[in-house]
């Protein structure tokens, strides 16, 4: 009877180690803190917004973040920064008015408008206070305003100043803009102080120019504050060398609530069962005579988000915090 051959014996000699990669890279957990809320800027002049903002970024401990607002390098004043979860609803304060304080130098142009460009004489201002006046309200209102070409507004895909850089200036339609109201300040021989409070989109430098045309002299912008956007206001702002000396524990304190950004809107506290169903994204029916846009809060006053609130009665989650167990202005 034939031999049944023996089985070969095959050892296992690979182990789990040598099947895995030979430089796995650490687990690293951020140790990144969690920034939310609104953080007020005073910006100083020389620095260009970004540039402003990356460095109030650095203190925090870089979080995600993004301004409301753009300055140009030569103003200074108040820029909003939106940290964290105060992002995603940063674009109600882009929407929001803004006050400024402008100085015009008047008998004189400028290539960019403003006090960085090249300047040329155009005639010495003769006109009275009482003139002066009438001119500047007729600029408050509904008007409409030419883009400047050294702007980042963009045509054909790329920004104005490029077309700007290159000696080139190209066709730019007129935008629709608000003068909420232009107060005089002070007028002596060639200098005009005035505060100007106007919609988004607005551009002061093209507002300084057209007065000097309009006064016959011509004028360009020599200094821009931004006092206010909202109901934020640069005395609540703080400035980035005061943010420096500061330690990192006395931080927080300068951040405002995420839900700041939305005091314009009604304020809706639900139920538990209502601020459970909303959280995750369901809509809810109340009984209440809101109407619109509104602010909701869980019943122990915490944030939740943006919601809708229809005639039916039925509210709708809009925009809603990732943490919807209280996040508010904080840094853990």
């Amino acid at each position: 009877m034939p031999r049944c051959p023996r089985p070969v014996e095959r050892r296992l000699t690979t182990t789990i180690p040598d099947l895995l990669p030979s430089a796995i890279p650490p687990i690293r957990l951020s140790t990144q803190p969690l920034v939310n809320g609104v953080f007020l800027l005073d910006k100083p002049a020389g620095l260009s917004s970004n540039i402003a903002l990356q460095r109030a970024r650095k203190a925090f401990g870089r979080p995600k973040a993004g301004h409301t607002g753009t300055l140009d390098p030569l103003a200074t004043g108040l820029l909003p920064i939106c940290f964290g979860e105060a992002t995603k609803y940063s674009q109600f304060l882009l929407d929001a008015d803004k006050t400024y304080d402008a100085t015009l130098t008047l008998g004189f142009t400028s290539s960019t408008g403003d006090a960085e460009g090249q300047l040329q004489v155009s005639g010495r201002p003769q006109v009275s206070e009482s003139q002066l006046r009438k001119v500047l309200d007729d600029f408050v209102g509904p008007i409409q305003q030419v883009p400047p070409m050294h702007s980042a507004l963009k045509k054909n895909g790329r920004p104005l100043y490029e077309y700007a850089r290159a000696g080139l200036e190209v066709e730019r339609k007129p935008r629709n803009i608000i003068i909420k109201s232009i107060q005089l300040y002070e007028f002596k021989d060639t200098e005009l102080s005035i505060g100007v409070t106007c919609s988004k989109g607005t551009y002061i430098r093209v507002l300084a120019e057209d007065i000097g045309r309009a006064l016959g002299c011509g004028a360009f912008l020599a200094n821009l504050r931004r006092t206010r956007i909202g109901e934020f206001a640069v005395e609540n702002a703080t400035t980035l060398d005061t943010l420096k000396e500061l330690e990192v524990t006395r931080l927080a304190a300068l951040l405002l609530p995420v839900d700041t950004l939305l005091e314009g809107f009604p304020k809706l506290i639900l139920t538990d069962d209502a601020a459970a169903l909303i959280a995750n994204g369901v809509p809810v029916l109340e009984s209440g005579e809101l109407r619109g846009r509104v602010r909701l809060y869980g019943p122990d006053g915490h944030f939740l988000g943006l919601g809708e609130a229809r005639d039916d009665g039925v509210v709708l989650p809009l925009r809603l915090l990732a943490d919807r167990s209280g996040i508010q202005a904080k840094m853990v």
